[in-house]
């Protein structure tokens, strides 16, 4: 029970590592925090909060396993690596795909009732 309490522990630290040295994870965060609201406020069904809640957790799992890869490879050389600066891009390629469809989804799901919400008060 001590290593699964431990295991826990060493993820919320890496989310907060995470939070705390990566301004466009405190960026996902806010964006997470709005589309939150906006479902609440909106009232949402409950099958496109299972997209949403979806789309939000992949685009904070690209983000952490980017920055995971990053620390890897700046631990590994400092220097200039070809091969290492695609890994890197490819890593940030990831988050921004993710970052894409995750957005897609949410004005799918948001965009038509907000919009009803706006014009039809």
């Amino acid at each position: 029970m001590r290593k699964l309490i431990a295991s826990f522990r060493f993820a919320f630290s890496g989310f907060c590592y995470l939070l705390r040295t990566q301004r466009n994870a405190r960026l996902h965060l806010l964006a997470a925090l709005i589309v939150i609201g906006t479902g609440i406020v909106l009232k949402i069904r409950q099958s496109d909060w299972a997209w949403l809640i979806l789309s939000i957790v992949l685009v904070f799992a690209a983000e952490a396993l980017n920055t995971a890869l990053e620390l890897l490879a700046d631990r590994i050389t400092r220097e200039h690596d070809e091969k290492i600066g695609h890994a890197k891009d490819v890593a940030a390629a990831a988050v921004l795909i993710t970052s894409l469809g995750a957005a897609g989804i949410g004005f799918i799901i948001l965009g038509p009732p907000l919009i009803s919400t706006l014009w039809h008060p």
